[in-house]
């Protein structure tokens, strides 16, 4: 679990809020079933609107009300050491993170789950991992999109996707990042020559990083294996149960299920096995730079 202090909850750094609030609203769910109540049972009894606490234990709020969180807590009747946690826990997700300032941008949890990770696996057929792509990659992306934007909102996209970039470069709790990408993704013709040769070196860069594993699939190595959507799998501390976001052309869907999960946990393990070790992608990335030269 994270603990934050109060005094610390009105720092910038969301690190842990939407884990937290997960974890809250876990918290809350069981402590009503404990209780026998219904959710209704609940809103009646401190008069809420139907489908408050229901909103409250399916994780649909940006920042929990701390009266909210007492009242809850009289009517459960909690005390001592779990009193603490979940008013802890609440605190901790009050905090407002940055990327709340991107609603046109983000339509849910994923920059906060992405945040929180201790690890990120992510799996990408066909372009580069957002967290490993540069400036100029991103600007000819969101050019080529499915569908048309304006330049406000590219350049938008552009700044926030810069901003998740940052969590590589924690001094403390960076999450160790495992990619699995194609050689597609970097073989594409997109922008200036120097451009591309700019996205190799980087990919190379980054892939020397402690905390980065990069592997790629081949095409001499045959059809991609294991799995071929778009897939960001996010494990966190503390024994909080991993999350699954699926890309398409048109949204960034969550899974949660925990059978799902795993089978895609395993099939990004496939992937791994399919694709080249780190080191040996190291040496393709720098190879494949030099011949851009």
């Amino acid at each position: 679990m994270f603990r934050i202090s109060e005094e610390a909850s009105m720092s910038d750094d969301a690190y842990g809020a939407t884990v937290a609030k997960r974890r809250l609203s876990q918290l809350l769910t069981e402590l009503r079933n404990s209780t026998g109540y219904t959710a209704n049972h609940v809103c009646d009894i401190l008069n809420w609107g139907r489908g408050k606490v229901g909103r409250f234990e399916a994780n649909q709020w940006k920042r929990p009300e701390m009266s909210d969180i007492r009242d809850l807590i009289r009517i459960y009747e909690v005390e001592g050491g779990e009193r603490e946690e979940i008013e802890e826990l609440a605190v901790r997700s009050r905090v407002r993170p940055w990327w709340r300032e991107y609603g046109e941008i983000f339509d849910n949890e994923f920059p906060g789950y992405e945040n929180d990770a201790a690890t990120i696996q992510v799996y990408m057929p066909l372009v580069v991992p957002g967290l490993l792509q540069t400036e100029a990659y991103m600007e000819a992306q969101f050019k080529s999109g499915a569908s048309a934007r304006p330049p406000a909102w590219r350049r938008k996209s552009v700044e926030a996707r810069l901003r998740r970039q940052e969590i590589l470069e924690r001094t403390e709790g960076a999450p160790v990042l495992s990619a699995v990408i194609t050689e597609a993704s970097l073989r594409y013709r997109w922008g200036m020559h120097t451009d591309r040769r700019e996205q190799i070196e980087h990919l190379a860069a980054m892939s020397r990083r402690r905390n980065v594993e990069l592997r790629i699939q081949r095409f001499d190595d045959g059809p991609p294996t294991g799995i071929f959507s778009m897939v960001n799998i996010f494990s966190f501390p503390a024994g909080e149960p991993p999350i699954v976001f699926v890309e398409t052309d048109y949204s960034v869907e969550e899974v949660s299920a925990p059978a799902a999960v795993r089978s895609y946990i395993q099939a990004f393990e496939r992937a791994c096995d399919a694709a080249l070790e780190p080191g040996d992608t190291t040496v393709y990335l720098e190879t494949l730079a030099k011949r851009m030269e």
